[in-house]
């Protein structure tokens, strides 16, 4: 029997630090000083005239916040306007993307309709009163003088203008993003807005709200008329209806012959991951015991949600044994599993407020740092929108920004809703940046497509491709078949993310049980990206596209093929150069290339337009012979090419640099290649400007080098490294594959 190549480890130590190139002169001007201070000055007394109208109470400490929009030239993180704001007494508290005609800009033709950053400045009233005096003042050629002619609008942010929307008449239940001064106080501002939300019968549920950056989203209760003159209060960012929980979708079933199936009776592969399913839930009896760890409920004074153990324990056991074949055996599990109960409640009752309790029990579960792996099948009802970021997903990356946790988010059954309004795009919190949000397909097999109730992206830029994976969720044709309650091993037919996400998750545990702790959760996330096979489905459908069945496909290579993995941190401002492994003797023939990047973010969820904190710059350099004059370092090539995904609008000057996962291939000669590298920097960034003091990320990179011609590459990589890859060697006894 022929010998099993495993990935091959340490990729790490081909990698070093390098000097990074010279920066270019800045861009050219759209407005001069004279012009930016005759257009803008107007601006600044409408604005400073409208927040003197505010009554006091609703401007405490007599702030005012403005809108700052920054012309679609300058958006790029250097170009913040650091200068102006800090000479001017005012502050950056927050971002968000808008699409603005300007007036000019730097490309040719006509302006036309573009996306922009528009930033949330916050200063007493007396400081925008004193801007339009300030115009007069500047001195030509200064920052300051740059950073006014940089900014396209500025203007008061209406009250109406932070209301999302009202819901129906009915709804009484809002919740509310509320900007925080980022070095005051924070009591500050909570207590005045609770002071404020009481003087116009707005009651405030303060002891569910949650922190998440420079924003506190909290549920308030009161009705339309008096929500609106909440949102006169000036550091209100958004008010929408509190959305409900998705529904749990159990499939409508008949009556019938219940049907059976046989359970493994080995334990789990490895007894060392740990891994929670967050739910509703388990029922008193059913037959999963075995392989369950624990059972735990979040709130042991709520009762049980009935819809909800039936999900809790479909989820679960989609994990455990993926989908089972109506009277077959089902599949050995690859770990243990904890099941945490955070939705609780007859589900009948309707709590509006029931979200806020479960995203509180779902951070106390991240919180513990006790699980490497955690899915989530639950979530709010509601699409993600470009404008602002939603609690949940910002509580929820917040605590997967260290990269220690793997966690899968399904993306919701919304994909037959219109899509021209939105509603059929992914859901809330499935625009993490550092989870993997997970949709459905129809089929196992090589012809599957996109379940038709899979919601679709994109994402949120960045986080462009959303979904990230697909995976086996069933559908009216082909079932996904789970446990159904009882002690008897019996199955239901379902279908839905809900299911497909947690099965995904069974791929990423398998892979740490088969492996063990060589790999970490990054590593692993990047792995399932990097084996993903889109086929030829559009990727606003299907994302990277679905992991295989066969999990030894993605962990071993065959003939002519080489996979290797690395792993380390990269340090902001700092350039790391990353050697390709290749034979000695190098490539002969065609061959193929594919590199997958996956890092963990920081993120800042009050700045929409510059949520992630961290951005890497990767170029592909081929070959080391081939330098122009004049040049210290060998000519680029594309290798990651986002605009193939990105929309029109966002193939912006740094779309692609702020995605913390890159994924490309590129065919080409094997002769082409000599001493090829990524070269790989390090971005930092902060509320949308340049950070000071920013800490090192983690980061996984796989590379594939595929070449027929050389039907032992592996063993060739192998033997040119000899001191420094080494195989990952399986830390388990396997099953002889059939």
């Amino acid at each position: 029997m022929s010998q099993t190549n495993f990935l091959i480890g340490r990729g790490e130590l081909l990698t070093h630090d390098i000097k990074g190139p010279k920066r270019k002169p800045g861009k050219a001007e759209v407005y001069s000083l004279q012009e930016a201070a005759g257009r803008l000055t107007p601006q600044f007394s409408a604005t400073a005239t409208a927040l003197d109208a505010l009554p006091p109470e609703a401007c405490p400490g007599d702030f005012g916040v403005a809108r700052l929009t920054m012309n679609p030239s300058y958006i790029a993180r250097s170009f913040f306007p650091v200068a102006m704001l800090r000479t001017v007494g005012l502050e950056s508290v927050g971002s968000r993307t808008v699409k603005v005609t300007p007036d000019g800009w730097t490309k040719k033709g006509a302006p036309q309709e573009c996306t922009t950053t528009e930033l949330f400045v916050a200063g007493k009233r007396q400081a925008f009163r004193n801007l339009k005096g300030w115009t007069r003042e500047i001195e030509a050629e200064s920052d300051e003088a740059q950073d006014l002619a940089h900014i396209e609008k500025f203007s008061v942010f209406a009250p109406k203008e932070r209301i999302a929307n009202y819901g129906s008449k009915k709804d009484r239940f809002f919740e509310v993003g509320v900007h925080l001064l980022p070095d005051e106080d924070r009591l500050f501002v909570q207590r005045a807005f609770v002071r404020y939300a009481k003087g116009v019968d707005v009651k405030v549920h303060s002891d569910l709200g949650f922190m998440a950056g420079n924003l506190w989203f909290v549920p308030v209760e009161g009705k339309h008329g008096d929500v609106e003159r909440l949102a006169e209060f000036v550091f209100v960012r958004v008010i929408r209806p509190v959305p409900k929980l998705r529904g749990m979708r159990p499939v409508n079933r008949t009556g019938g012959v219940s049907v059976g199936c046989s359970l493994p009776t080995e334990q789990p592969l490895s007894s060392e991951p740990k891994v929670a399913i967050l739910d509703g839930g388990l029922p008193k009896q059913h037959a999963i015991g075995p392989w369950l760890r624990s059972y735990r409920v979040l709130d042991e004074d709520a009762g049980d949600d009935p819809e909800g153990l039936e999900h809790g324990l479909a989820v679960t056991s989609a994990f455990l044994f993926g989908p089972i074949q109506p009277t077959g055996a089902a599949a050995r599990p690859f770990a243990y599993v904890d099941h945490l109960r955070v939705l609780d409640k007859d589900a009948e009752t309707e709590d509006p407020l029931e979200l806020y309790r479960t995203l509180g029990f779902v951070e106390q579960v991240l919180l513990s740092r006790q699980y490497q792996f955690v899915n989530l099948s639950l979530g709010p009802d509601l699409p993600i929108e470009d404008t602002d970021v939603h609690a949940w997903t910002s509580v929820i990356d917040d605590l997967l920004s260290d990269g220690d946790t793997l966690m899968t988010v399904a993306i919701g059954n919304n994909g037959e809703r219109d899509r021209l309004s939105g509603n059929a795009r992914v859901q809330v919190p499935s625009d993490c940046v550092n989870a993997l949000a997970v949709g459905a397909s129809n089929d196992t097999e090589a012809g599957w497509a996109r379940a038709p109730y899979s919601a679709i992206g994109p994402g949120r830029s960045p986080g462009v491709v959303k979904p990230d994976l697909m995976a086996f969720g069933g559908d009216a044709a082909k079932y996904f078949h789970v446990l159904a309650s009882g002690k008897k091993p019996a199955l239901l037919p379902q279908l839905g993310t809900s299911f497909a996400s947690p099965y995904l998750l069974r791929s990423a545990v398998g892979i740490r049980a088969i492996l063990g702790t060589e790999l970490t959760p990054l590593a692993i996330k990047a792995l399932l990206v990097h084996a993903a096979e889109p086929l030829e489905h559009d990727k606003l459908e299907v994302g990277w596209g679905k992991v295989p069945e066969d999990l030894m496909s993605i962990i071993t290579c065959p003939e002519g093929v080489a996979r290797v993995v690395y792993q380390g941190e990269l340090k902001p401002g700092k350039y790391l150069r990353a050697s390709l492994p290749l034979p000695a003797s190098g490539l002969n023939g065609n061959i193929r290339l594919k590199a997958t990047f996956c890092y963990a973010s920081p993120t800042d969820p009050q700045d929409a337009a510059a949520y992630t904190r961290a951005g890497l710059e990767t170029v592909f350099r081929p070959n080391d012979e081939k330098i122009k004059d004049g040049k210290a370092n060998a000519d680029t090539r594309g290798f990651f090419d986002m605009k193939k995904y990105a929309t029109e609008e966002e193939r912006r000057s740094d779309m692609g640099k702020w995605e913390t996962v890159l994924h490309g291939a590129k065919s080409m000669r094997g002769s082409s290649l000599k001493n090829p590298v990524f070269d790989i920097h390090y971005n930092a960034r902060e509320a949308g400007a340049r950070a000071t003091g920013a800490e090192k990320i983690r980061y996984a990179l796989i590379i594939t080098v595929e070449a027929p011609k050389h039907v032992d590459l592996y063993n060739e990589i192998l033997r040119a490294y000899a001191k420094t890859l080494v195989p990952i060697q399986p830390q388990i006894s396997l099953p002889i594959r059939v």
